[in-house]
């Protein structure tokens, strides 16, 4: 694991990962844009490197409100299924251990962050430290289901121990997903077996897709509030 480290240089730890990150980006690149706060950083460094520097890219975004903060800094946007590959995807993650393995879909993008990823060439997560572990769980993980027999998919968590709740949005509802799904949240506390929880979803009739990413992040940059940015790689 290679560790290279920076002078930090500002106080926002989301914005100095997210201009970090941003330098990974080469004219003519298809760039995944991820979801959630730190990655918004990322996205406005490089539309003002749109602006400012005629940056020449694309971006596939990971979300909706992604795509809405993308079309506003005049970043070009094309559907995943319009480009043969994406090059670079930079995307926060809500927990990452030692090994690179994460947990994300604390924005409710889980699904979407997932397909962007598996189909590119390089992938690189943005994060402060706090999002550093040594064991994955504490953060809650989520689960994308689909709406018909979601109750029946929260009595089987329930029954295994995996402590479910139904993700609710604003007013107290369900919340949907950008694909018209349900999230139902695991509070684990701890996973001993990363491989075997991944395997129990994957084969869940009704489990759309899982917040945990194992060995997909080639990349890791965190903002640390005394060391500054450190970059992490496998």
């Amino acid at each position: 694991m290679k560790r290279v480290c920076y002078n930090k240089s500002m106080n926002n730890l989301k914005k100095l990962v997210g201009i970090e990150a941003a330098k990974f980006v080469k004219d003519g690149m298809v760039v995944g844009l991820g979801t959630g706060s730190t990655a918004a950083f990322f996205v406005a460094v490089l539309g003002r490197r749109v602006a400012e520097e005629n940056l020449k890219i694309v971006g596939v975004t990971t979300a909706s409100v992604t795509s809405a903060q993308a079309r506003e800094l005049g970043i070009p946007l094309k559907n995943i299924d319009e480009v043969d590959a994406i090059d670079l995807t930079v995307d926060g993650a809500d927990e990452v251990d030692l090994d690179l393995n994460g947990i994300k879909g604390g924005g409710a993008a889980l699904l979407m962050e997932k397909i962007v990823a598996t189909y590119s060439k390089d992938y690189i997560w943005i994060a402060d430290e706090s999002k550093m572990v040594t064991h994955l769980g504490a953060f809650p993980l989520p689960v994308e289901v689909v709406s018909f027999g979601c109750g029946q998919l929260y009595r089987l968590f329930d029954k295994l121990g995996f402590q479910p709740t139904f993700r609710l949005d604003d007013a107290g509802e369900r919340l949907v997903t950008d694909m018209g799904n349900h999230i139902i949240d695991l509070h684990l506390e701890k996973i001993e077996d990363t491989t075997r929880l991944i395997k129990l979803l994957d084969e869940t009739v009704g489990v759309v897709e899982h917040g945990l990413f194992k060995d997909m992040a080639k990349t890791v940059i965190i903002g640390s509030e005394h060391n500054g940015v450190k970059i992490i790689t496998k």
